[in-house]
Parts: C-alpha cells; structure tokens; sequence
C-alpha cells in the first residue's frame, strides 16, 4: 500500500500552508477565545474556497468528496497554524448527514431534508455544525456559541438544540466547551447510531490530523528557538541531551504520519479494519503532539509558560486534541481489539 502523497496531494498542502502563514492566525484564535468569532469566519470563508470543507461533501450536496486523505492532508495544515473554530465537528456533521441521508435512502424514513439544508452550506463555508456525540466527545458540544447549528446525537435519536449551557473552563480557551440543551428531534431509528459511529471515526481521523500539523509546529518553533537562545556562550541546541529530546520527538511525529495516511486510506475504501486503523493513527498522533508540546515549554524555559508568547495556543491545544474524539486508552483498546 502507498502510503507517500502524490504531486497534487502536495501541492494542495502547500498551498494551505502559505495562505494560512499568511493570514493573522494567532489573532483569529485569541479573537475567538475571547468570543470574536468574525477574525476566525474570515479564515473559514476562504479554507471554504480552497475547498477544504468541500471534501467532506458528496458531490450531490455541492461538494468535492467524501476524500478521506485529502481532508486529513487539509487538516495537518490546519492544525500547523491552529485555525479556529469547530473545524473537526463541522466534519464530522458533513460526514453523519451524508451517511444518514445515504441510509434513509435505503429504509425509507426520509432523512434526506436535514442533508439538503445543511451540506451545500457547509460545503461553501457559510455553516459552522458542531456535531456532539456524547458516547465519543462527551457531554460538551465544541464551540456551540459560535455554531449555526448544534446536532446531538443521544443513541437512536438526532436534535438540534435549541440552546446551550454556560460555557465550561477549558484547557485551551479557544476551544469554548457548553452543554447542548433542547431542541427539536430531525430523525429517530437505527440508521441515527450507524451514521454517528461513522461520523466518529472521521472526527478521530481529522483531530489526529489536526494533532500531527500541531506538533509539528511545535517541533519547528522549538528548533529555530534552541538555535538562538544561549547558555555558557553557546546555543542550547549543540548540547546532546537537547537534541536527543528533540530527536526523539521528530521520530514519535513522523512514526504517526504512515498511521495517519494508512487510516485516511482504509476509510476511503471503507475496510473493516479502518476502525482499528484509525484508532491507532489517533493515539500516535495525540501522544506524539502532546511530547512535541512538553518538549517545547520544557527547552523554551520560563518563556514558554507566558500567555502572551503565541506558542501557548499551540502548546495548550495538544492535550485536549489528544483525548478529543476516543481517548488515548480507549483507542488502544480498539486497536487490540481489532
């Protein structure tokens, strides 16, 4: 299996890359924590023009996929430059109105409005979903004040909420956490469940896409500071115990890379192994952000615990990601199981 990015794949990443390097990303997630989400919608408005929520789509919804490995090749890029915003649950929502609307299809219970209202929006950027599973994200809906619409998901039944609960405190503040409360059921049977489960796994997927991008940012803004910062007249890069922790760190992000494009690729082809796969990709990535994150405030010093210091937004993203969507014992689990 291959498991290499083609010309176009790369390209695609690049081009992310160099739009977000432009763009103020840090003052769109400082914006956002404080509750100014139109910095952070700006920047969806033009990820929605490149395309990225696009590839969560079907192409009879107006959009460009499902595409698997191109989603998690987007959101490696935009865990790198920690973009704003409920990114993985708008996803995830595409990815569970898609199935259930492709399962209503088959049983005839008429799922099919909520699919043709929503994806065509989240396809061109003008939605944010957040997609709240309990059984796998908790309790908290992810940015529910920011959303255009709250799904829950409650076993075989699916709502919009109607309202929310007061935000809750958080590791990272720009992830604002809230109770889902109310609303109006939009579908009820077995097909609920099999699409959340479904929707799950490519949460799992893009947070551990989002995880890889993160710790590499990390891992470079830790080189280039080790390269300038000094100690006995010299930087504290050449010493050996600082590179052995740097390199040790460089081998936990790239050993999650092939897990990553592995799993993105048994989605795509809908294996019955994709479940284990992803869970693997998952734990790999989160654990090796989270070292990166650890690495990073340890060789920064005291300036790493700063909140003004931009690397804090990275740095308070990696344990959440980590235990986002199946947590660490729970996707070793799955692996074991599967």
């Amino acid at each position: 299996m291959r498991f290499l990015l083609d010309d176009e794949q790369r390209e695609f990443a690049r081009s992310l890359d160099g739009m977000l390097t432009a763009a103020d990303t840090p003052g769109a997630a400082r914006a956002w924590a404080a509750g100014d989400t139109a910095p952070g919608r700006a920047l969806w408005a033009r990820l929605a023009e490149a395309g990225v929520l696009a590839l969560a789509v079907p192409e009879r919804h107006e959009g460009l996929g499902p595409l698997p490995l191109e989603l998690a090749v987007a959101f490696v890029e935009l865990g790198r430059h920690a973009v704003p915003g409920p990114l993985v649950e708008t996803v995830a929502a595409a990815a569970f109105l898609d199935r259930l609307d492709g399962l209503g299809r088959l049983d005839g219970l008429g799922h099919a409005g909520a699919a043709a209202e929503w994806l065509p929006r989240i396809a061109g950027g003008k939605a944010l979903v957040s997609l709240c599973v309990p059984a796998a994200s908790g309790p908290y809906a992810l940015d529910p004040d920011a959303a255009d619409a709250v799904l829950v998901v409650d076993g075989d039944t699916v709502r919009l909420a109607a309202t929310t609960g007061p935000l809750q405190p958080s590791a990272d503040p720009v992830r604002r956490l809230a109770r889902p409360l109310g609303g109006t059921v939009l579908a009820r049977g077995p097909a609920v469940a099999v699409a959340a489960s479904h929707a799950a796994e490519v949460a799992a997927l893009a947070t551990a896409a989002q995880s890889l991008g993160l710790g590499r940012a990390l891992l470079d803004r830790t080189v280039g500071y080790v390269g300038q910062r000094t100690q006995f007249g010299v930087a504290i890069g050449s010493f050996q115990a600082v590179k052995h922790r740097l390199a040790d760190t460089l081998i936990a992000l790239e050993f999650a890379q092939p897990l990553l494009h592995s799993a993105a690729l048994a989605l795509a082809a809908g294996a019955d192994h994709a479940s284990a796969e992803i869970a693997a990709a998952k734990v790999t990535a989160g654990e090796a952000a989270y070292t990166a994150a650890r690495t990073a405030l340890q060789l920064h010093g005291a300036v790493g615990y700063t909140e003004e210091l931009d690397l804090a937004l990275w740095i308070r993203k990696a344990r959440p990601l980590r235990d986002a969507w199946v947590t660490p014992a729970a996707c070793r689990a799955r692996v074991l199981a599967g």
